[in-house]
């Protein structure tokens, strides 16, 4: 890694958490959640950070990250190496409470600011896409009619993408409905994980 690429990258991220194009919409204030590093191979694209996330300013920092990491079958000191994972929703702060649940994750985040973090990561060679606005942004026409339809037609954008359901206890229903997911699609998912990371531990050595 050159000197001038990870300077770059900070100077990023340092522009990135002082963002403030959407402060007036945000109930708490901007906090954006992103973790970057140019090392990485492993990007996980969420949808926003909850209200625990924001509180904590650690990503994944609640319930749904516990699954999350069960998944991946790594422990939270893995996930929470930067130079191993960048982790990367599509709505950086925590947009708020609406119907139901969290609001949609804000577009200015990922037009001001998607593309431009992705530059910065030349070695990603998986990319997770947890829910639906993930995938529609990534996979664009590629992506089937339902979420479910979707993460279950995973094998058509392996190896650089995994289409993932959110983690959410409130997904709980679906879980046990398709448990297709968890004999077949995380099986293969902890694999490519566990390649990926047991080749930066190679590396280290």
């Amino acid at each position: 890694m050159n000197k001038h690429s990870c300077s770059s990258l900070d100077t990023l991220l340092a522009e990135v958490r002082a963002c403030q194009a959407c402060a007036q919409h945000l109930p708490f204030g901007p906090r954006p959640i992103v973790r970057a590093n140019s090392a990485a191979r492993i990007l996980i694209i969420g949808q926003a950070p909850g209200a625990r996330v924001h509180a904590s300013g650690i990503p994944w920092d609640d319930v749904s990250g516990d699954r999350l990491r069960n998944w991946l079958g790594i422990d939270a000191t893995t996930f929470h190496n930067e130079s191993r994972f960048a982790i990367i929703p599509m709505g950086f702060c925590y947009p708020g409470r609406g119907n139901g649940g969290d609001k949609p994750p804000r577009r200015e985040c990922a037009q001001l600011w998607l593309d431009r973090l992705l530059e910065k990561l030349p070695k990603i060679q998986l990319t997770l896409l947890i829910g639906q606005y993930a995938q529609r942004h990534f996979l664009g026409a590629r992506r089937k009619p339902s979420l479910t339809e979707t993460v279950r037609a995973w094998k058509e954008y392996a190896p650089a993408f995994v289409p993932l359901p959110h983690p959410s206890p409130r997904n709980q229903p679906w879980f046990q409905r398709h448990p297709w997911f968890e004999s077949e699609a995380l099986p293969m998912l902890r694999e490519r994980v566990e390649l990926l990371v047991r080749h930066d531990l190679r590396l280290a050595e």
